[in-house]
């Protein structure tokens, strides 16, 4: 006989990717208003991100910054289906009144969800 899916665990993709609606909200928590937490850092990166970010010691890849934005926004996520991807642009404030923004990434199978890549424009 059929069971019915635990609590929490109903998901809105049939396929069981992470939909537009859940890849927003864990961009939101990821950069938070001022970027990623130490722990964010560690458990929610792929490992080929934190291959590049490591090669970037004086310059914040998952910022793409050199300093810590006064806030933090994460704009409409679009996903492709055949492409397995997520994506949304993420804006950064800073003092002073200047903005930078840059691609973020998360793969829709990825488990858990993490921050694949982002395209910082360069």
């Amino acid at each position: 006989p059929r069971t019915a899916p635990a609590a929490g665990a109903v998901r809105s993709d049939p396929n069981g990717r992470h939909t537009a609606v859940e890849i927003h909200r864990f961009l939101t928590g990821f950069y938070g208003q001022h970027g990623p937490s130490p722990w964010s850092r560690e458990h929610q990166v792929s490992d080929y991100l934190k291959d590049r970010a490591a090669h970037t010691p004086d310059y914040d890849l998952l910022l793409c910054a050199q300093n810590t934005p006064r806030k933090i926004t994460v704009g409409k996520v679009t996903t492709a289906q055949s492409a397995g991807v997520g994506w949304a642009t993420v804006t950064t404030y800073w003092d002073g009144g200047s903005t930078g923004s840059f691609t973020a990434y998360v793969g829709l199978d990825s488990r858990p969800i993490e921050l694949q890549d982002v395209d910082c424009g360069w």
